[in-house]
């Protein structure tokens, strides 16, 4: 085996101490170690109890899910491959670092990983699964996007197609990655056996949300889509998120982010090709929906 460099990457905001530490420990247990594993403090003092090997980044304000993670993608660029692990998550098994090395060495071409996410119970919720036919979460396989909580991604995958798309602060952010990684080449798999245990939430918790959620969608689109398929993506969610949203706040702010997203500057045009349209169809998850 040449043998793969893996980091760790957590982002924290302070207000999980006790599942941060939770979390750390469960990297620590691992069978294969990481050949680093760095801590962002993202708008916070971090714990001054922290384990030696933890490398400490403490940030002045809140840069963001965005923001913070590329600031932790700074500090690992001599790996090869970057983990992003949530502050409030738990790796159950002790292989999860050498099943990912094991993945990352036996295929070049792949360039994001993404865990399965389930609470205590082990139950999955059906937004945690990335692809349409959501039914059994057991089931692994290429797919179009992947989730935020836990995941891997390769460093040259990165160096082709660039980091977190800074602008988004959160929401979406994943399937901007998704995307690039698609239209440059890579595989994109969703990995059952690979394990993250979180508390069961609701994403749909403040208005803010609602926001985010509405203008990185028309970031995406701006940013990624080809110019017919741009109305026909926004008007899929327009009419999906009327059809599912009774919180009339949530709608209001919604509609609002949906304007903010064409007010505002979303960062560079690429387009993606129509190949990788028909590929992302086969997949089972065309870029309208």
């Amino acid at each position: 085996m040449v043998g793969i460099k893996v980091g760790v990457a957590v982002l924290t905001m302070g207000t999980r101490p006790k599942e941060l530490a939770e979390l750390l420990a469960s990297v620590e247990a691992q069978t294969v170690k990481p050949a680093r594993t760095v801590l962002v403090g993202n708008g916070c003092t971090l714990p001054a109890d922290l384990p030696g090997w933890v490398e400490r980044v403490e940030l002045a304000e809140n840069l963001g899910v965005t923001g913070g993670r590329n600031v932790a993608l700074e500090h690992l660029r001599d790996v090869d491959v970057v983990v992003d692990l949530d502050d409030d998550g738990l790796l159950v098994a002790d292989d999860v670092i050498a099943r990912i090395s094991d993945l990352y060495e036996n295929d070049p071409t792949l360039g994001i990983v993404s865990f399965r996410i389930a609470d205590e119970s082990g139950i999955t919720q059906r937004r945690h699964v990335p692809r349409l036919r959501a039914g059994d979460p057991m089931q692994g396989g290429e797919v179009t996007t992947f989730l935020g909580g836990g995941h891997a991604l390769s460093n040259r995958m990165l160096r082709q197609v660039g980091d977190w798309p800074q602008t988004f602060f959160f929401a979406h952010e994943e399937t901007d990655m998704a995307w690039r990684a698609l239209d440059g080449g890579w595989r994109v798999v969703y990995e059952p056996q690979l394990l993250l245990q979180h508390p069961r939430t609701s994403p749909a918790r403040h208005t803010f949300f609602y926001r985010m959620t509405a203008r990185n969608r028309v970031y995406l689109a701006r940013r990624h889509l080809p110019a017919p398929l741009v109305p026909v993506y926004l008007g899929t969610w327009i009419a999906l998120t009327v059809a599912r949203t009774r919180d009339l706040a949530g709608l209001r702010a919604w509609f609002s982010g949906f304007a903010e997203g064409w007010r505002t500057p979303c960062g560079r045009r690429q387009p993606m090709r129509w190949r990788t349209v028909w590929r992302m169809t086969r997949l089972g998850r065309p870029p309208v929906i």
